[in-house]
């Protein structure tokens, strides 16, 4: 078969013939990939720069995908940590980390989407108490993941949804999709009195965005929950301890780890559904397997998805 192949992780993967996978127990099941997408996470486990990189190399790498088993059912399925990824012609899956899909669905659809979904879905169920009518600022709104977070906030119920980016025209956009304000990072002040900020931002940034918005809050002991998903900023941001003492915030993190593998699978059908549904607008682009070296750094308004 083939499959993209990564040697170190300062190299990018190269496409290349492959061995098969073998299943090396009876729970493992040996699946055709119909679609996997190029996503955030990928890439930095890849290069052994996300804290749950096994840096295990050579490596296939894909943490997802849409894959066809042998009896022929549809499925999308998340993978644990492995050196035998989703970007390849086969690989091995345990069949309890993944959800059976109608016959009818579009595959890439289903791969651009649940990964970047994912990410809010989770944090909103999982790790706040989040209820219909309260208000959600989105950091970060404009990227892939942002985009599907201010969807997925109304879909949960959101009162009011902030989008808050660099990007003023892709901002603008995000009205369509849900958002009842748009702001830049300069106008966070805005947006004081939400109940929860979604951050896909953190480093400097978001440090500098705390205590302008603690300080315009009508009222600093009403709860404001930060969860703290995505770093595109920089891993490490310098919280003012005013920011803790002053109001009652909480600042939590989503993600592998601190949400159990068992936590994101249960969620895994319904988000699978309202994708189906389009219940979540998605952007894919699917694109040959075969040219995973010229768009391994690319960057586009869509989620890549190869495609065998």
């Amino acid at each position: 078969m083939h499959a993209a192949v990564i040697q170190a992780s300062d190299c990018p993967p190269v496409y290349r013939d492959h061995p098969d996978p073998v299943s090396r127990h009876g729970g493992e099941l040996v699946v055709e990939v119909l679609a996997a997408g190029l996503h955030h996470l990928t890439r930095s486990r890849a290069n052994g720069s996300h804290y749950s990189s096994g840096g295990m190399y050579p490596l296939v790498p894909g943490v997802d995908g849409v894959v066809r088993d042998k009896e022929g059912n549809v499925r999308y399925v998340a993978l644990d940590d492995t050196a035998l990824g989703t970007f390849a012609d086969r690989t091995l899956i345990d069949p309890r980390r993944s959800v059976i899909l109608p016959d009818d669905i579009d595959p890439v659809r289903i791969a651009a989407a649940m990964n970047p979904a994912m990410s809010s879905w989770v944090a909103l169920r999982r790790r706040v108490d989040f209820h219909a009518g309260q208000r959600v600022l989105v950091l970060g709104a404009t990227g892939n993941a942002g985009r599907m977070a201010v969807q997925i906030a109304k879909l949960f119920g959101a009162a009011q949804v902030i989008a808050a980016g660099r990007d003023t025209t892709r901002l603008k956009a995000l009205t369509a999709l849900g958002a009842d304000e748009t702001i830049t990072f300069d106008q966070l002040g805005q947006a004081a009195d939400v109940d929860v900020v979604i951050d896909y931002v953190w480093g400097e940034r978001a440090a500098a965005a705390m205590i302008p918005m603690l300080t315009a809050r009508a009222d600093r002991t009403a709860p404001l929950t930060w969860i703290q998903i995505g770093s595109v900023a920089g891993q490490t941001a310098p919280i003012p301890s005013a920011a803790l003492r002053s109001a009652r915030l909480q600042i939590v993190g989503s993600g592998i780890g601190s949400v159990p593998a068992r936590d994101f699978l249960s969620e895994l059908p319904e988000l699978a559904s309202a994708v189906a549904a389009g219940a979540i607008d998605v952007r894919a682009r699917a694109v040959p397997l075969a040219q995973v070296e010229q768009m391994w750094a690319a960057e586009t308004d869509d989620r890549v998805v190869f495609v065998p």
